[in-house]
């Protein structure tokens, strides 16, 4: 795993199980200190021992210039996650796509009406996921409209409409466009949705928070009392996860010894 910040990572807690649980005892997975200024350089001097990296902030855009190719999801969304060697080079691919995707899947979510809120990096994956579902409306609430160009622009190499709103500011007009989603994915920093907790949250909303700490959010639990279902960032990270490892080892990740792993991790944080 490599970024900057990087020593909260939880990510090696999973990978490492999940090699432990494939029996590839000669796997190993760690954290690296890694800015921008530095990636390629750390990249161009790996040996050929290495299979794969993940990546985290600030590097998810810089990766793509990085990478010999570029998925077409991570290409989608100008930002990838997962930089995956083989024989013929370096692939960068985007696994936060499917972390999101599957974790709003697994928790039986609609495909009518979406809301996103906020418009950054997490953001942008959210939308991508949300296409994936084939979600029929997609609503963004941000503070700015003019800070949402990129995600406006995902949108359109996506060909999803997408309806950006500057209501964030104005918790009122924000909830009255929460009411009747199918799914509403925060991307929002811990805090930031706080005031949304009371909106007029319905049993079939499926609410995916990305934070995971402090657990619950305000949000998170306001919507639970409403009988929404919610789901938290650490599924969110759990699944992409899963991902990651299915694309570095070509197994299928095994997912119950890695989900036990990030229990344990959070618990021994707690």
């Amino acid at each position: 795993m490599l970024g900057s910040p990087i020593a909260h990572s939880l990510s090696p807690a999973l990978h490492n199980a999940a090699y432990a649980a494939l029996g590839l005892a000669d796997w190993h997975y760690d954290r690296f200190e890694v800015d921008e200024s530095a990636l390629a350089g750390f990249v161009a001097g790996l040996g050929p021992e290495w299979v794969g990296l993940s990546l985290t902030m600030p590097l998810k855009r810089v990766l793509l210039d990085v990478a010999d190719t570029v998925s077409p999801g991570a290409a989608a969304i100008g930002a990838g996650n997962t930089l995956v060697f083989t024989d013929e080079g370096s692939t960068a691919h985007n696994t936060d796509v499917t972390g999101i995707a599957e974790s709003l899947r697994a928790a039986g979510a609609g495909t009518g009406r979406a809301v996103i809120l906020g418009a950054g990096g997490t953001a942008q994956a959210a939308l991508a996921g949300l296409h994936d579902l084939e979600a029929e409306e997609i609503d963004v609430l941000v503070r700015d409209a003019g800070r949402a160009g990129d995600l406006q622009d995902t949108a359109a190499r996506l060909g999803s409409e997408t309806r950006v709103h500057a209501v964030l500011e104005d918790p009122v007009a924000a909830a009255t466009l929460l009411e009747g989603a199918d799914v509403v994915v925060s991307t929002l920093p811990a805090g930031a949705a706080d005031a949304l907790a009371g909106a007029r949250w319905q049993p079939g909303t499926v609410l995916l928070d990305a934070v995971y700490a402090p657990w619950p959010t305000v949000v998170a639990a306001g919507a639970a009392a409403a009988g929404a279902t919610i789901v938290s960032g650490l599924e969110m990270l759990l699944q992409q996860a899963v991902a990651q490892v299915e694309l570095m080892t070509g197994r299928a990740g095994p997912e119950p010894a890695m989900r036990e792993a990030l229990e344990a991790a959070v618990l021994a944080r707690s």
